[in-house]
């Protein structure tokens, strides 16, 4: 665009914002774009939603046009929560260059708006004669419809092309985004559903054990989220190859009520309305099927009372076992050498998975911050980057580089049953897409622990004996001011206030197998304790004793803190 032609262009587009935003005035209170975007109360959001659609459509406008997402949801939240997500045109969470303005805008008067876009317009060098396209989705809940309408003003104020894709997973919008600007036919709904469906029947064909070996059939707790409409039409494509009871689907229950992976793993019991009778396969989703978690009843009891006999299989166990299977087949196509793979952690992971990794596994393993953002990233480093958070969230990506030996060895020995190795090469390709590579995807992961057990015809209860987790805690400690706490080496190492690192090496040194380690919550003025040891007895010790010291040195306000414990 000429530049006599630039100012024009910009008042007029910044008229349209100002139009737009005057029917969705600022809420009180301020906002922070984090890893899971803005959440908070869904009668807070109409403004922060509206202006949201606005910075998308700048940002595809940024990216020469190219697609943008964003999702209405809050996940794993009570049901009278909401939020508003973006998504980079690589399918992955946005840049975070541009969380700052997110933030910014989220909180700007109407008038600092103007001057926000403004600002980015000029530092982003954005072309105004560039058309932008926006894809947003929702999830189920009643607010979604409301706040999409904001969405939609927004990112057609700053002239986007907006595509409403309705009642999407989280991963199926980030999905859609990410193969929109491939130009691939397999970007919209029914092209994701094909895909992971045609990777997991070739996996179960190329199984070296035979492809009519049966798959156990599991039981599915979807949170009475959007994961329960998607998941009954993925059923009924991989029937009668596998079989998906479905439980807490929508039609009953609320939303994350009683239900769902962050229940199961927090309070770790079963959900609601499913009864797991002794070594059932079970899993369950979160509120917009981006997490997983898989659990059973280990026979001792019916499964029936709150927490008698329940067994958990979280992110950690999910990264060793999917690792493992994957790394299996790298050596048997001869790949080591040329590819690096690396799994991806963050502090919060047992030290016993990591243990398992690096000792029995022989991989190499990695340490982020927390916040699946930047596991992501590190994982991209990588050729082969395995990454979860023990909370479920995570996926297996595979590198250009990765991808493009992995095809070679396919077309260089198209018969897979000519040799292990030629099997392997065609393996690791129907898993390149099976597993999202996008994001973390509870379908896309079912499926692909469901192929790793096919193969080693194994059950949850050879899975869960790979290794012990170690005994550990999960405290929170209110104090006057988080910020004065701040960490290094991924959260790991604490470096102020002085002197608190100091008193937790004493006390993890007394102690046998001992790790702890404080991190500020990034939303509300507390610190976050963790810790782990060899025994049950020696892990409260150590959490009591770290709660102390945080408590003294870095000005708790209160005595009363909360726990939760593995088991």
């Amino acid at each position: 665009m000429a530049s006599s032609e630039v100012e024009p262009a910009k008042t007029i587009l910044l008229t349209s914002v100002a139009n737009t935003i005057e029917r969705f005035p600022l809420r009180e209170g301020s906002f922070s774009y984090g890893t899971a975007g803005f959440r908070t109360l869904w009668e807070r959001l109409p403004s922060v939603v509206n202006r949201m659609g606005i910075l998308a459509a700048l940002r595809s406008r940024a990216k020469g046009g190219q697609g943008v997402g964003a999702v209405v949801t809050a996940s794993h939240n009570p049901i009278f929560d909401n939020g508003v997500k973006l998504v980079d045109p690589d399918g992955g969470m946005l840049s975070p260059a541009w969380e700052g303005y997110a933030t910014r805008l989220a909180n700007a008067s109407q008038y600092d708006v103007l001057l926000t876009v403004s600002d980015i317009i000029e530092r982003e060098h954005i072309d105004l004669s560039t058309v932008g396209k926006v894809f947003i989705a929702r999830d189920t809940r009643p607010s979604g419809e409301i706040l999409v309408d904001g969405l939609l003003e927004g990112a057609k104020a700053v002239g986007a092309h907006v595509e409403d894709l309705g009642v999407l997973t989280t991963p199926q919008l980030h999905y859609a985004v990410r193969y929109s600007n491939l130009n691939s036919k397999s970007s919209s709904l029914q092209g994701y559903m094909e895909n992971i469906v045609t990777a997991f029947r070739k996996l179960v064909e190329l199984n070296p054990k035979g492809s009519d070996v049966k798959i156990d059939p599991i039981k599915v707790d979807c949170a009475n989220g959007v994961g329960a409409i998607h998941l009954k039409h993925l059923a009924e494509m991989l029937s009668p190859l596998a079989e998906y009871r479905i439980y807490n689907d929508g039609t009953e229950g609320v939303l994350n009520e009683g239900c769902g992976a962050e229940h199961v793993k927090s309070l770790q019991v079963y959900p609601i309305g499913l009864d797991a009778a002794p070594n059932e396969h079970c899993c369950s989703l979160d509120g917009d099927a981006d997490r997983i978690m898989f659990f059973y009843n280990n026979g001792e009891t019916s499964g029936h009372a709150e927490g008698d006999g329940f067994k958990l299989l979280d992110g950690d166990r999910m990264a060793s076992l999917l690792a493992g299977f994957i790394h299996n087949f790298v050596l048997e196509a001869e790949l080591d050498k040329e590819l690096s793979m690396t799994v991806i952690q963050t502090a919060y992971a047992n030290g016993n998975s990591t243990s398992y990794l690096t000792g029995q596994l022989k991989l190499q393993v990695m340490c982020t911050s927390t916040g699946v953002k930047y596991l992501h990233a590190k994982a991209l480093e990588h050729d082969i980057g395995v990454y979860f958070e023990a909370n479920g969230h995570g996926t297996v990506l595979f590198s250009d580089k990765a991808l493009q030996l992995i095809l070679a060895g396919v077309e260089s020995n198209p018969d897979p049953d000519s040799s292990k190795k030629a099997r392997s090469f065609h393996i690791l390709l129907q898993l390149s897409d099976l597993l999202n590579q996008a994001v973390g995807d509870a379908f896309s992961d079912m499926l692909a622990v469901q192929i790793a057990l096919l193969y080693r015809g194994w059950s949850y209860i050879d899975w869960i004996n790979c290794y012990s987790d170690l005994p550990n805690r999960l405290a929170k400690v209110r104090v006057r001011d988080r910020s004065i706490v701040k960490t290094t080496d991924a959260e790991r190492r604490c470096v102020s206030p002085p002197g608190l690192q100091d008193v937790i090496d004493r006390m993890v040194k007394e102690v046998s197998k001992g790790r702890a380690f404080v991190r500020p919550s990034g939303t509300e003025d507390i610190v976050r304790v963790y810790a782990e040891a060899e025994t049950n007895k020696l892990v409260d010790e150590l959490s009591n004793g770290v709660i102390a010291a945080v408590f003294e040195i870095a000005g708790g306000v209160d005595g009363k803190q909360t726990h939760k414990s593995s088991k």
